[in-house]
């Protein structure tokens, strides 16, 4: 049978890519398999360690207590281990009020009696998520779950002689409740060319011109991750710049990139994606004010270092006007950027910045508790008030339930807030000013947490507005069996007028030249 010539190359070029996908099949395939052998394999091995553990498991083994407050401006040390040793997980979810306590809490790590610390970054950054957010990912060192507050992480951290991690709560205003393991093997000796674990958070509030550093040090070593997350000053891309790795002391990069994304293993833009090795944790988007989080592990690709290693990125993209006219596709952008460097040196080096304080380590968020809010609702019947906040209950799936705050100055706001979500709600749709603002949310979950909602950007000028929650029915999700409900609950209103961010100045200027 004879073929049109076309017909023959387009079933040529199926049989090639059908080829290649079953290929990239089967080496993803024995990848994963020799990964999970590696880990099964030391298991028919005698190991000749033995298991610690520090944690905050109540002395009375009979009670429940098992977590350790912490109070504004305190510290905890979760342990003070004595050697040879290597710290193998750490394990912690916390209780607090405070929805940034990811950025208040920082944790610290000293390796061999040094009274600087070798790891100093806030808890949130250091489990792989910035801003302060709570969010659930995957990877192989870094994971979190329970909407991002149970934090996990399996980074080998050895020791010779002495060990020292702490827990210091930096928050002016909110106590904390620590639930903790610190998991660590005992060994007989360790050898002597063993490399210490380093941790290290740099912020720009905003970036400034040049290359933002994420590692600077001396020594020998190897680079093994990189955290890096931004919030969005202008509207569109921020991530064309390059990454640059600048190995003992070279004045042109070894390792040169071709993008932001590109670094982190995506491509064209970013979306919200966890692999074992490389991800974006946490994406809102190309608007001002979007906040995003993205990961880089070196563990299968380390890179070494015998004398000096520096990192940098560059902070360039696009930016638009509000009406989609595109200004430039490669500007030095003023967004609000900070990064987590990670790497392995011979000998312990000590971080040399100053961390900034609690409260300049997030955006200028306006917290609202319900409790300071004006709220009706329909049927009253349904609504309790108390010096905390307020339960609203109500029987009938159309209630309602309204919020007036007040704006004091005119601008462009994030309006967000901090919701409950729980086995006996339901649908509802939001309204700033009697308009609808996004789509109709499902509060229904098989249990009871407090999530961010994010309710986009609105111009508000002075005085007097109204957020209202009108009830749409029953979820889909509901369980066939539980009874129907609606209840609502809110914690906090989230303001963050983008004018008082350091950086939007200039990004409306671009605007306003257009």
């Amino acid at each position: 049978m004879n073929f049109p010539n076309q017909l023959k190359y387009d079933i040529m070029n199926k049989l090639k890519l059908l080829t290649i996908t079953i290929l990239f099949s089967s080496i993803s395939i024995f990848a994963q398999e020799n990964k999970a052998k590696s880990a099964l394999d030391n298991l028919i091995y005698k190991q000749n360690y033995r298991v610690q553990r520090e944690s905050s498991a109540s002395v009375d083994l009979n009670k429940n207590g098992d977590n350790v407050s912490i109070g504004p401006g305190e510290t905890l040390v979760l342990g003070d281990l004595t050697g040879p040793g290597i710290i193998n997980h750490i394990w912690m979810t916390i209780s607090t009020s405070n929805p940034f306590y990811g950025r208040s809490l920082v944790i610290r790590m000293y390796w061999e009696g040094n009274d600087k610390p070798s790891v100093e970054t806030p808890i949130g950054d250091f489990f792989g998520i910035g801003h302060g957010a709570d969010i659930s990912f995957e990877s192989h060192p870094l994971s979190t779950s329970s909407h991002g507050r149970a934090r996990n992480s399996f980074w080998k951290m050895p020791f010779q002689k002495k060990a020292k991690i702490t827990i210091t709560n930096e928050s002016k205003k909110y106590g904390v409740g620590l639930y903790y393991y610190l998991d660590w093997e005992k060994h007989k000796s360790l050898p002597k060319d063993i490399l210490y674990f380093h941790a290290n958070y740099r912020q720009q509030f905003p970036a400034k011109p040049g290359d933002h550093i994420i590692l600077e040090t001396e020594g020998s070593g190897q680079y093994v991750g990189t955290i890096y997350s931004n919030q969005n000053m202008d509207l569109g891309w921020f991530g064309e710049g390059d990454d640059r790795f600048y190995i003992d002391g070279e004045k042109h990069p070894s390792l040169s990139g071709t993008g932001t994304e590109d670094y982190f293993g995506d491509a064209w833009g970013f979306r919200q994606f966890n692999r074992d090795y490389y991800g974006v944790s946490l994406w809102e988007g190309y608007f001002p004010g979007d906040r995003t989080t993205a990961y880089r592990w070196h563990i299968q690709d380390p890179i070494p270092f015998t004398k000096s290693l520096k990192v940098s990125i560059e902070h360039r993209g696009s930016v638009f006007t509000d009406s989609g006219i595109q200004l430039s596709s490669f500007a030095e952008r003023p967004d609000w950027i900070s990064s987590v460097a990670i790497w392995y040196q011979s000998n312990p080096t000590t971080i040399k910045e100053t961390l900034p304080p609690a409260e300049d380590r997030i955006a200028p968020y306006e917290l609202i508790a319900s409790k300071d809010l004006d709220i009706r609702a329909n049927p009253k019947i349904g609504l309790k008030k108390s010096k905390d906040g307020f339960t609203f209950t109500p029987m009938t799936p159309d209630a309602s339930i309204e919020f007036d705050f007040t704006i004091e100055k005119a601008g462009r706001y994030q309006i967000s807030a901090a919701i409950t979500y729980t086995l006996f709600s339901g649908l509802y749709q939001a309204y700033l000013d009697d308009k609808p603002i996004g789509k109709v949310m499902d509060l229904y979950i098989s249990g009871n947490d407090v999530l961010w909602k994010n309710f986009d950007l609105h111009n508000l000028s002075p005085g007097k507005h109204t957020l209202r929650f009108e009830g749409k029915g029953a979820s889909p999700n509901t369980r066939s069996m539980a009874p129907p409900a609606y209840y609502f609950g809110m914690d906090y209103l989230i303001l963050l007028r983008l004018e008082d961010m350091e950086g939007y100045h200039e990004a409306l200027k671009k605007l306003s030249k257009k």
